[in-house]
């Protein structure tokens, strides 16, 4: 009975991962509206998140292992999601990641000067809002609800092994 909790909630989180990736696509290429820099990077745990579940359906190999992992990138999306509505809220300032249009090309300080200069996405700017609030104050509730769905699967794992 266990095992179908586990792998239940493991699909509810490969499912909200998938419509999360997807809603944001959606809102950049359709609706149009840019992302900052953090809004990029709080993609990044829902893409692993997917990558991991996928494995673990197909290799299955360690299962505990899995949710582990789960956890860490939910923890890590928590305090990303966190920090960026901190800068929304202007609680902290924004730090160098919010400035730098495309990092993977730039080579020398003259290069990453430039990419300053450049018009971008300020990461305190709220460009789309659902019912008043900024996708990341959705992020910040998605990212806890799946790191609670995850620990309560570790729970579940660790009373079906003992």
């Amino acid at each position: 009975m266990y095992n179908i909790k586990i792998d239940t909630c493991l699909k509810i989180i490969f499912l909200i991962s998938l419509l999360s990736i997807i809603f944001a696509y959606f809102i950049e290429y359709i609706l149009g509206y840019q992302p900052c820099n953090l809004c990029l990077i709080e993609r990044i745990p829902y893409g692993l998140s997917i990558i991991l579940i996928i494995l673990n359906y197909f290799f299955n190999q360690n299962k505990q292992f899995v949710i582990l992992l789960l956890i860490l990138v939910f923890v890590f999306s928590l305090l990303i999601s966190l920090y960026h509505f901190g800068i929304e809220q202007g609680f902290f300032e924004e730090s160098a990641v919010c400035g730098i249009k495309d990092a993977s090309n730039v080579i020398s300080k003259e290069e990453l000067l430039n990419q300053l200069q450049l018009k971008t996405i300020s990461c305190k700017d709220v460009t789309f809002r659902i019912l008043g609030l900024s996708l990341t104050t959705f992020n910040i509730v998605i990212s806890l609800v799946i790191f609670i769905l995850s620990i309560k699967i570790l729970k579940n794992y660790e009373e079906i092994k003992s």
